[in-house]
């Protein structure tokens, strides 16, 4: 069955009376589909064993939300690392843009977990279940959504999607959390339950529903290409002054392209569009279409090569350029981002401290004129070893500093509070208020100070020894 556009559809996942039409694109086997697969194969099981994955004691990757530290690679960060995530984050979008810049769409082809798990899990799963391509589309034409085929594969797909529903999970409560829910009721933990069942809905719904939609209707990424893609840029295209005119059969008229309109590069395409129309928003750049067109060009014994990776000036004639605006601007940009990220990551300190204000009155006044203030501190070790820190005064004559708990012993990557209190004359404040000094230290190489503002009594109240 051959499948083209039709020229008064708006996406190719719709018929004209707005209907759906449902992709099923016929495989084509290639050189490009046996090295994406082998990428595909290890990406997945990268994605299901880096939860378990750990380094120095921790996890390679844990975004843990409630606690608010987010870990990548052995290295937690907390919500005052707000400039190592920017620059993290910055440097990211930067490489993708160059990514990008150099290579086409390389990521929505080869790496995408969309494209990923649709084209080599479930696509696969399909034609296996359901008895190959023209079953399933028999099976669309006939609208027999609930034959046992069908549920059969929706039954399979839903074990898929609890697995990659619980991994998802795994990268946000970690795997030993994960371990403890798994084998006891949703009754225990019925947020965690609620959260994995959310996200195995998700799973299914994209892959058994929703399908390449997601690339055409919800993902950005294909928007963003005609800013971040430029005339040398690697794309996946059609050599039109080789192919055109198209011409039928392996007896084509003389004069006639090379392409012999067989439409193999529509059937195999898994987002239904048609690579011989141009660069297009919804092409993802998987080559499935150059392996389908490859094959075709063997049987008719024309050269390959028709639809390849190239780029829009190499179709044209024009010499390739690696010296341009974005291969240059992309790379400092890189650099300067991911250099300050390493820099400011390599001399951060070893403790993060923040110092809070009291719980309930900012002060209380005891006998013979005395102000107590409280002070609380929050000390996040973020070594790999547990240490016990000091907590100093500092050049404060006649204030007394009471710690309930001093030395405090932090646990390696935990974060506690403690208190201190300041115990002082009330004719030391000025204007109602003191700003004093503390030091806090491990007995090693963390030692930092802290000046911070003790509210008082003013010196009218001062004088008078009135209570606030």
């Amino acid at each position: 069955m051959t499948i083209s556009a039709a020229s008064g559809r708006v996406l190719a996942t719709l018929n004209e009376d707005g209907s759906r039409r449902w992709i099923r694109p016929k495989p084509a086997s290639g050189k490009w589909l046996i090295r994406r697969r082998a990428v595909a194969y290890a990406l997945m099981a990268f994605y299901l064993a880096f939860p378990h994955l750990r380094w120095n004691g921790k996890p390679w990757m844990l975004l843990d939300l409630p606690q608010r530290e987010f870990t990548f690679f052995g290295t937690t960060f907390l919500p005052t690392d707000t400039l190592l995530l920017m620059l993290l984050f910055v440097s990211v979008l930067i490489f993708i843009f160059l990514l990008t810049a150099l290579f086409g769409r390389v990521w929505c082809g080869w790496a995408c977990p969309q494209t990923v798990w649709m084209e080599f899990v479930f696509r696969p799963i399909e034609r296996l279940v359901e008895g190959g391509v023209g079953a399933s589309r028999t099976l669309d034409r006939e609208k027999r959504h609930f034959a046992p085929r069908r549920l059969l594969k929706h039954a399979i797909y839903a074990v898929l999607a609890v697995i990659l529903g619980n991994t998802f999970l795994a990268y946000f409560v970690g795997t030993d959390a994960l371990l403890t829910w798994v084998t006891q009721s949703p009754l225990q933990h019925p947020t965690p339950f609620l959260v994995m069942a959310v996200v195995t809905l998700a799973v299914f719904l994209d892959f058994a529903w929703f399908r390449e939609q997601t690339c055409l209707v919800a993902c950005p990424y294909g928007r963003w290409q005609s800013a971040l893609l430029d005339r040398q840029s690697v794309i996946v295209a059609y050599d039109s002054a080789r192919g055109e005119p198209r011409g039928h059969g392996v007896g084509a008229r003389p004069g006639l392209g090379d392409c012999v309109a067989c439409n193999a590069c529509v059937n195999t395409c898994p987002t239904g569009i048609d690579i011989r129309d141009g660069l297009q928003m919804e092409c993802i750049h998987c080559t499935q279409c150059a392996d389908a067109c490859d094959d075709i060009m063997v049987k008719v014994g024309k050269p390959t090569g028709l639809i390849r990776y190239s780029s829009q000036d190499a179709l044209a004639g024009r010499p390739p350029r690696f010296l341009r605006a974005r291969t240059v601007l992309y790379p400092l940009a890189f650099t300067l981002f991911f250099g300050a990220f390493l820099v400011a990551l390599a001399t951060r300190s070893a403790a993060d401290v923040t110092l809070l204000g009291p719980i309930g009155a900012p002060f209380t006044r005891e006998g013979e004129g005395q102000v107590v203030n409280q002070v609380r501190l929050r000390i996040a070790n973020r070594t790999g070893d547990a240490h016990r820190y000091t907590i100093a005064y500092i050049d404060e004559p006649g204030a007394q500093l009471i710690a309930p708990e001093n030395p405090v012993l932090v646990a390696a990557g935990a974060t506690i509070t403690t208190s201190v209190f300041v115990v002082q004359g009330a004719d030391r404040f000025v204007g109602g208020e003191r700003r004093v000094r503390f030091r806090l230290s491990d007995g090693g190489e963390y030692s930092r100070e802290f000046s911070w503002r003790l509210p008082g009594p003013s010196e009218a109240a001062a004088a008078a020894g009135s209570v606030p």
